[in-house]
């Protein structure tokens, strides 16, 4: 499993606090969190780790592809780097990467934060990825073209399915050269695209995780619903719900500012402090 932290390279007054782990959302990348970790890092003196979920990024590519998964990746990296416990961010497919996660190993989790995902429902635009899926693995990537024409070339088939330039641009990202004139997908296309079905469907849990709980949504977006409170109290009893004004699917893109400073508060807080979201 691949991943970059951001730290001090000396001791500090807080370096014993658990550090927090950023998982990114589906056809992201830990690289897509680098600006957003170090604000994070700077707010909270935290050591911040980004990793890439398998089938994306700098990680394998593996013919399985679940939360099961990528759950058991993540205790595997937290082993590896001998963290026991920790603050998780998840955004989107990761959000509900760090819920199973939280459920299946409670005791190395100190808080939550998941960013525009639920456990409850699924919005239509995440089930509407699958078509995006399907319509990045049939595109032909021409060879012997500058990589800015091969993204000018995607760029334009996207367009289609795609109306948000930085959405598509988010997607370009994904688009690597080879060797000069050769690309390819960075993520497994073909395994996600065969797995789609695992993430739109997430495992009902006997129990409850009743630690500090954080979703972080965009005003603009659906999906996390405020009808839907109760009922994920009834999994996260201690949930808080935080609502970015003027962002959508990509808070931590479209409000930065907004999204670390609640994400740290978050981070930060005491028992006693009061909190500026409900």
């Amino acid at each position: 499993m691949s991943y970059a932290s951001f730290e001090y390279t000396t001791p500090n007054k807080d370096s014993n606090n658990p550090p927090v782990i950023i998982m990114h959302g589906l056809l992201g990348s830990k690289g897509n969190w680098n600006s957003i970790s170090k604000n994070i890092h700077a707010m909270t003196n935290r050591k911040i780790v980004t990793a890439d979920a398998r089938n994306h990024g700098d990680s394998p590519h593996t013919p399985e592809f679940s939360y099961n998964h990528m759950a058991v990746d993540l205790r595997a990296l937290m082993e590896e780097l001998g963290i026991k416990k920790a603050t998780l961010i998840g955004h989107s497919m990761g959000g509900r990467t760090v819920m199973f996660f939280a459920h299946a190993y409670p005791e190395m989790v100190d808080k939550l934060i998941v960013v525009e995902i639920s456990p409850i429902s699924v919005s239509p635009a995440f089930t509407r990825m699958s078509q995006l899926l399907e319509q990045m693995a049939g595109i032909d990537l021409e060879p012997n073209v500058p990589l800015s024409g091969a993204r000018k070339l995607v760029n334009d088939v996207l367009f289609k399915h795609v109306p948000d330039e930085g959405v598509r641009n988010f997607l370009l990202t994904n688009l690597v050269e080879r060797e000069y004139g050769k690309y390819k997908w960075r993520v497994n296309l073909n395994a996600i695209s065969r797995h789609f079905q695992n993430l739109i469907s997430f495992p009902i849990f006997g129990g409850s995780f009743n630690k500090p709980t954080l979703f972080i949504g965009g005003a603009n977006s659906e999906y996390i619903k405020t009808s839907e409170h109760i009922d994920i109290r009834k999994i996260f009893p201690k949930a808080k719900f935080a609502y970015i004004q003027n962002a959508g699917h990509f808070p931590h893109f479209e409000q930065p500012k907004e999204f670390i400073e609640t994400v740290s508060v978050f981070i930060q807080r005491n028992k006693t402090r009061k909190l500026p979201f409900g």
